[in-house]
């Protein structure tokens, strides 16, 4: 799992950092953990306000490349429930007191710190086996789901909660209606995370729950965890967030779940049967706790009928694939295990791919031109060993050695180097280990289908998949299968000619969408904008009178109390301004004259508003008034022109016209003070300012409501230093 910004990978590797990657010795790990001492270096735990080291060595690690033991971790003694406790009353206490803008603000300065650090972290990298292009997927990926987290705070109220939908009516009078609030829940995040991205894997995951108010305990896999150590110690060092937000276990975490409660929640990266292993133990069910299980799948990339050779799709698909059985060493969730192409298509789609990864260098990334790095440990090339000669029993290895295969620059004995593999399998609906076996690293399986149903069914005996892709430049092809298939899957790509050059690829999920899938993907979801922060946030449905929900909602409800502005809103500064406070206008009678006049100068000559002839068997009983007419006028009546706080307007949400309003009808307006929003300088000549949004509820001269709409105004603040 990873997630690209739109930067554009890069395709050759420069001398410089050929020079900058060079094989990770435990000299160079200190330089880059600036640490100085000649010793084996002890991987810490950063617990309660303190890095400790767990008792004794669980875990000794290793360089991917070289096979140099270079340092060594244990978490065992921590005090979990101790650990625990003190995110939630330390770190949480501190979040839950930040409104989402200054939460989304921190996160971008989080972000920011980060990459100006970012070639410590490239450097030991260098020790996961990962290329440049790898390292660039996990660590600036990974801080892009910072910036992109940071950014939601414009989706969410200036508050330390969120108010969640419209109100409910509740009664015939409207003195009691219901709404719905989320408050951050008061435990902390247990992310335990897979080896395979040590610092994407906790930054998509913390951007998410910190930006929801919860701290976080992170739980990087024992193997790669030291390159997740060297990030967090920056991160602890730069004090942007408050103490007890982050904490780091390394090591083998044994217990770390023992003491969750049901307002903590759990979320697993990794095996599906480690994750169902811990989502099933008694504290997660006695206690209700929410876990979210995101597992390795099967995924499938489908070549379409259409995508024949010669065709601009059929070479994007062979790239396709062939990067996805490369990059990261293939060590990625949603990496493409099964290829499914037409069966007249086998032989050229076997050829085209097997030429391109013959074209792959493996080796230490860098030597000039090494394309693929090494697994991330030589235990992990022994269980991906395994289920290749698993699969081999029932398909044929048409490309790749578990043995004969040549390593740049490196001994393959030592490091833990591993082949592109690709397999045939005939026969998929009988031979069926393609469908049940994963073998976490380079190795792909192609297999036929006979036609869009038979590929659907193929994908489904994945039994449930991250992400699918199909490559066809045909769109009715692209709605048939995704309708058909998206049961099965967490995220469709659809890929073609007209998008692939800024498409992010089949293995990248985008922190803006949902990732995760059902079945053996987990049935889990995190990320996907807004929808990610709210699994952090416990959803409350509140009753009462609307002046009390305005109140508790800091937004105006319709039907509570709206004592007039003195003066005129639009002459008070952003602090000044109250929820619900109502500027009531003067009125105007709308005459022939006034729908003519605004027909001329907007050029809406629509019949119901000029033609009253034309009228016999529509809804209107006379010529009416243009709705926008309705929507400019009120402009009129509301705004003060004189020069003040009100600096622009710039957008109108949820418009609409209720009633029609025909010549004679006189109409006003109700303009309240709805919600606010603060808004951060930019710099400091920058004009301090928030967001107001102003309910427009424009009424004829019964009272009832013929138009409403929510206009958003920049004010100026009265405080200029903020």
């Amino acid at each position: 799992m990873y997630y690209f910004t739109s930067i554009r990978l890069p395709r050759r590797r420069s001398s410089k950092f050929t020079e900058f990657c060079c094989h990770l010795t435990k000299e160079r790990y200190l330089r880059a953990s600036k640490l100085k001492s000649n010793t084996m270096q002890q991987i810490k735990n950063y617990v309660c306000g303190s890095w400790v080291a767990g008792e004794g060595v669980e875990t000794p690690l290793y360089n991917a490349i070289t096979g140099e033991q270079f340092a060594e971790t244990s978490s065992k003694g921590l005090d979990y429930e101790r650990i625990l406790a003190y995110g939630r009353e330390k770190g949480g206490e501190a979040l839950r007191k930040m409104t989402f803008q200054e939460r989304g603000r921190m996160l971008k300065a989080l972000a920011l710190h980060l990459l100006t650090n970012k070639n410590t972290y490239y450097q030991l990298s260098a020790a996961t086996g990962a290329t440049k292009v790898d390292s660039w997927i996990d660590i600036e990926g990974g801080i892009g789901n910072l910036f992109a987290n940071a950014s939601l705070r414009r989706q969410f109220p200036d508050l330390p909660y969120y108010v969640d939908g419209d109100a409910a009516p509740l009664s015939k009078n409207g003195t009691f209606i219901g709404h719905h609030i989320m408050v951050p829940k008061r435990g902390v995040a247990v992310h335990i995370n897979a080896f395979n991205f040590p610092i994407w894997g906790m930054l998509e995951k913390i951007a998410v729950n910190l930006m929801a108010g919860v701290p976080a305990v992170v739980k990087p896999s024992e193997f790669t965890c030291y390159l997740t150590e060297l990030m967090v110690k920056d991160i602890i060092d730069s004090k942007i967030l408050p103490e007890g937000a982050l904490q780091l276990v390394n090591g083998l975490g044994r217990g770390i779940i023992d003491h969750v409660t049901n307002q903590d929640v759990v979320t697993f990266t990794g095996s599906a049967a480690t994750g169902k292993i811990l989502k099933g133990l008694p504290v997660i069910l006695e206690e209700s706790v929410p876990f979210n299980l995101e597992a390795d799948s099967l995924n499938a990339c489908v070549l379409g009928p259409d995508a024949t050779p010669g065709t601009a799709e059929f070479d994007l698909f062979i790239k396709e694939v062939s990067r996805e059985i490369t990059v990261k060493t293939g060590q990625k969730c949603t990496a493409v295990r099964r290829i499914l192409v037409p069966e007249n298509l086998v032989d050229e789609v076997q050829q085209a791919v097997s030429k391109r990864l013959s074209q792959t260098k493996i080796g230490d990334p860098a030597q000039e031109g090494v394309r693929m790095g090494a697994l991330a440990t030589r235990l992990q090339v022994e269980r991906v060993r395994a289920n290749v000669e698993e699969l081999a029993k029932s398909q044929e290895m048409v490309y790749g050695s578990l043995d004969a295969f040549e390593v740049v620059g490196a001994d393959k004995n030592k490091g833990a180097f591993f082949s592109p593999i690709l397999f045939l399998n005939n026969d998929p609906h009988n031979k069926t280990d393609v469908h049940n076996v994963e073998a976490f690293g380079p190795v792909s399986t192609i297999m036929p289908y006979k036609d869009l149903d038979d590929a659907v069914k193929l994908t489904e005996l994945g039994k449930g998949s991250l992400v699918t892709s199909i490559v066809t430049a045909d769109d009715k092809i692209a709605r048939e299968f995704v309708l058909n298939a998206a049961h099965m899957n967490g995220r469709i790509l659809v890929l073609n000619e007209a998008c692939s050059r800024e498409s992010t690829g089949h293995g990248s999920p985008m922190p803006m969408l949902t990732h995760g899938g059902p079945g053996r993907a987990g049935g889990g979801e995190e990320m996907g904008g807004k929808r990610g922060v709210l699994h952090y946030m416990q959803r409350t449905a509140i009753q009462g009178h609307p002046t009390t929900i305005t109140e508790i909602t800091q937004q105006f409800q319709v039907g509570a109390a709206q004592p007039e502005a003195d003066p005129h809103v639009f002459r008070k500064h952003f602090e000044e301004l109250v929820i619900g406070e109502t500027v009531f206008t003067h009125k105007h009678t709308v005459t022939v004259s006034d729908i003519v006049n605004f027909a001329n100068v907007s050029g809406d000559n629509f019949y119901a508003h000029m033609d009253e002839t034309s009228l016999d068997g529509t809804i209107f009983e006379h010529r009416v008034a243009h709705g926008y007419f309705l929507l400019s006028k009120a402009a009129g009546l509301f705004v003060d022109p004189k020069k003040g706080p009100v600096l622009l307007n710039y957008g109108v949400d949820s418009c609409r016209f209720t009633k029609p309003v025909y010549p004679g009808a006189t109409i006003g307006v109700r303009f309240t003070v709805k919600e606010k929003v603060d808004q951060e300088k930019r710099s400091e000549d920058d004009i301090a300012k928030g967001i107001v949004k102003f309910l427009v509820d424009i009424y004829d001269e019964t009272g009832e409501t013929v138009g409403l709409a929510t206009i958003l105004t920049m004010v100026k603040k009265l405080d200029q230093s903020k």
